[in-house]
């Protein structure tokens, strides 16, 4: 037999093989990677979210996207995500508005607190007007295409000791640990506390050795973290609704057909709807569970947190960055 006809007889074995499905994987169709990277420990909602939104992928797109879900910090650490996805080495994450505000300061509105008023308001912002403007600058600005936002939970203080606390005064030379960055610090601080960085694994014992007097997160953290074991007094400031933004490289998004945007997009949405359903229901239910552990669950002046807290914004240099009639809209959304 001749080479020409020997090359004619291995091509026609090859699409043999391939039409019986017998070629790996790799030779036949190729699936689209879906790398994700997230902080979330996998006992959390918005770790679990992951699997909804793979599994919602699978059903809608069979054997289309390669998605691969990475917890624990394990792919990047936390607040590396942008950057890595920038640089087309990861393809979606979960980020913060206090990671969009490092690079786009306008967002730094979604930082301070009381601007959101509950879940409900955040969902209203976010899904309008809003929100559109708000995510072409961090399309065109970060390379990153938002998906959709997720409730991450309303942040309260949480306090080793019990105070008798009404106004921002009455936390006057508390350390209430924040995390580090500098957008963290200023919200402790427009509290009435000192604040005081620290990371989030060290707080647990700063907690039980008087390092620090108090912490502030959402109440599924203090229950998933322990940290009632370590404090006597939840306050209930309700001041920050906190958010994070399932997000996608803008170089995956942009190869992606109209038909994989749309299945991508529904899966991001049926992934936010489980977590914040999920999240709300538990922090309905970690008031009785608080005091159950020995807590004291105490209701401050909410209006007088409020006040104070803005006005400290309103004159800081982070309003100046504020887009101008924004907290205007922003209150008026219903």
């Amino acid at each position: 037999m001749n080479a020409s006809l020997l090359r004619r007889g291995v091509l026609a074995a090859g699409a043999a093989l391939a039409l019986a499905g017998w070629l790996p994987a790799a030779q036949a169709q190729t699936k689209v990677p879906l790398r994700i990277s997230t902080p979330a420990v996998p006992d959390d909602w918005h770790a679990k979210m992951w699997t909804v939104f793979k599994d919602s992928l699978d059903k809608s797109a069979p054997g289309e996207f390669d998605v691969q879900i990475n917890l624990n910090a394990s792919l990047f650490k936390q607040g590396a995500e942008p950057a890595a996805m920038a640089r087309g080495n990861l393809e979606l994450a979960s980020i913060s508005a206090f990671d969009i505000a490092k690079l786009i300061p306008e967002f730094s509105i979604f930082t301070a607190g009381y601007v959101i008023r509950d879940p409900q308001h955040q969902q209203k912002v976010f899904n309008g007007p809003i929100g559109d403007e708000m995510f072409k600058l961090v399309a065109d600005k970060m390379d990153v295409t938002v998906l959709s936002t997720i409730y991450l939970g309303t942040r309260e203080v949480n306090l080793r000791d019990v105070r008798n606390v009404k106004t921002p005064a009455d936390l006057k030379g508390v350390k209430l640990r924040m995390p580090g960055s500098k957008e963290w610090l200023f919200l402790g601080e427009a509290l009435g506390a000192t604040a005081t960085p620290l990371a989030f694994g060290e707080v647990y014992l700063a907690l039980k050795t008087g390092t620090i007097d108090g912490q502030d997160n959402p109440l599924p953290t203090v229950r998933a973290a322990k940290f009632y074991e370590v404090t006597k007094q939840v306050v209930m400031t309700h001041h920050l609704v906190d958010g994070i933004f399932i997000s996608i490289a803008n170089k995956s998004w942009n190869a992606l057909t109209p038909a994989q945007r749309q299945k991508v997009k529904a899966a991001a949405q049926a992934a936010t709807a489980y977590n914040n359903e999920n999240r709300l229901k538990e922090e309905a239910q970690l008031v009785d569970f608080f005091k159950q552990q020995g807590l004291q669950v105490a209701t401050p002046d909410v209006d007088a947190f409020r006040k104070t807290v803005l006005q400290a914004y309103m004159s800081s240099d982070y309003a100046k960055t504020w887009p101008k009639g924004m907290i205007d809209r922003i209150n008026a959304t219903k």
